[in-house]
């Protein structure tokens, strides 16, 4: 879903579908080439089946993409073009924000928070702020309100992290998110790995 934001947070931010937002597309277009690359790695070392799930998302992401791409610039233009844009690139922006709602649930649930870095909550925090201010100071709703939401989310981290990180590493034996969810949020301990891979003869 990063992925996917940033390819179209760029897109939204180019000249000719939203004016005076060219730094939306360089720091959007640069975090698409990172995420890209981490893809691609991931990829290139994951299990078999892990390797298939993940490049099908990248193809459906670019999918995606390019369907926005394609619509916008040649059955679109000036305003209409802008809510189209604007309105894709929010949409998948929520849904990236909420992503950690699942990891949330979990340091609820174990009263601890070793599923959820701080660090990752904080710059969550930071990240959705200092764009949520910029879309307000630029009066863009499109960057103001996926970035409000984000701001608020990552204070809801922070604020769960404060209340049980005492517990870090607790009780959390018999409700840790299972192999195939620690694969998806890149927790997968060394063990499991080696577990998973003799299970499925790779």
């Amino acid at each position: 879903m990063t992925f996917l934001n940033c390819l179209l947070s760029a897109w939204y931010g180019l000249p000719f579908v939203s004016p005076n937002n060219i730094l939306v597309t360089t720091i959007n277009g640069t975090g698409a080439v990172i995420e890209a690359i981490y893809v691609l790695i991931f990829i290139f070392y994951a299990p078999k089946r892990e390797k298939v799930k993940i490049l099908g998302l990248f193809i459906f992401v670019l999918s995606v993409f390019s369907v926005v791409a394609f619509v916008s610039f040649f059955a679109l233009d000036g305003s209409g073009r802008t809510l189209f844009c604007g309105l894709a690139a929010t949409i998948f922006s929520i849904v990236m924000y909420g992503s950690p709602l699942a990891i949330m649930r979990t340091v609820v649930k174990t009263k601890s928070v070793e599923f959820m870095p701080f660090f990752l909550s904080l710059f969550v925090f930071l990240c959705g702020t200092s764009w949520f201010v910029y879309g307000l100071l630029g009066h863009d709703p499109f960057v103001a309100v996926p970035n409000g939401f984000g701001c608020a989310l990552g204070a809801l981290q922070l604020i769960l992290y404060f209340i049980y990180h005492d517990n870090k590493g607790g009780d959390t034996k018999q409700q840790q998110p299972g192999a195939e969810d620690n694969v998806e949020l890149g927790l997968e301990k060394p063990h499991q790995s080696k577990k998973a891979n003799g299970v499925n003869g790779v």
